[in-house]
């Protein structure tokens, strides 16, 4: 018999059901793997995990995964084992990933392969023209920041994961226990280190930071979000910061390579 017209439509919800995302974090992939990743970096999961904060944690993101509810990205740890601690020279700091399908791939202001440019990098970028006279990347993998991250750039958001379209909504679920202790273990380091510190959120992180700073030998800098709502504001408008230049001639001060942003 041949194929009947209802037969190509089918009702079946499997077959109505659109495609995950490609960067969705599945129950598959609950806990994330800490395969691959330095020392350093296990013995901070280890311990947060074991913690009440990190217990809570596990309980929510796997109540959340088992309801259906969409959280992104599938590789919370992917700053950490892109970046190895021993090899970190710059901190940027965000707040939580992009709430979009596709878009968060578990470094903060960066964007998967074939991703519109998100406004707050756009302004990151046209600071780095401004700033060091660089050309805006583009191409399909323009808003990618893993090239800063290979080169020892950790961009960590303080929570390391969102759910779809409900930005900070994972917000004091416990990443922030985690993100803490992980910014006063790189401010307790004896390697000098620069902070980039951009809005509010990120600033309220640089006690941390400070009160681990003897003899100022992290370089801590402040500027508004990079968020269009911002970049322009007084009193530290993130447009005309000269970050990027700054990080670049304190790492050369110390014979180190500069940052190819």
């Amino acid at each position: 018999m041949g194929l009947k017209q209802s037969d190509l439509f089918s009702e079946d919800p499997d077959h109505l059901k659109a495609p995950s995302p490609s960067n969705q974090l599945l129950s598959a992939d609950w806990p994330p793997s800490t395969d691959g990743l330095t020392p350093t970096w296990r013995k901070l999961l280890d311990e947060f995990w074991v913690s009440q904060a990190g217990l809570d944690l596990n309980d929510k993101v796997r109540a959340g995964l088992a309801a259906n509810r969409v959280f992104f990205p599938k590789s919370p740890y992917r700053a950490m084992s892109l970046t190895p601690f021993e090899k970190i020279q710059v901190v940027v700091l965000g707040q939580d990933p992009y709430h979009g399908p596709n878009q968060a791939q578990g470094l903060a202001f960066s964007v998967g392969a074939g991703q519109k440019i998100p406004p707050s990098l756009r302004n990151i970028f046209k600071e780095i023209q401004r700033d060091l006279s660089l050309a805006i990347p583009s191409g399909p993998d323009a808003g990618n920041l893993m090239r800063w991250s290979q080169q020892g750039v950790l961009l960590l958001n303080t929570a390391l994961t969102v759910e779809q379209s409900l930005p900070s909504s994972h917000r004091d679920w416990g990443w922030e226990v985690l993100t803490d202790k992980v910014i006063q273990t790189l401010a307790a380091n004896f390697e000098p280190k620069a902070f980039l510190l951009w809005g509010a959120h990120a600033q309220s992180k640089s006690g941390l930071i400070e009160a681990l700073n003897q003899n100022g030998r992290h370089l801590v800098l402040k500027a508004n979000h990079p968020s269009p709502l911002s970049a322009l504001r007084p009193p530290w408008p993130f447009i005309g910061c000269g970050h990027f230049g700054q990080v670049n001639r304190w790492l050369e001060a110390q014979n180190k390579n500069p940052i190819l942003w």
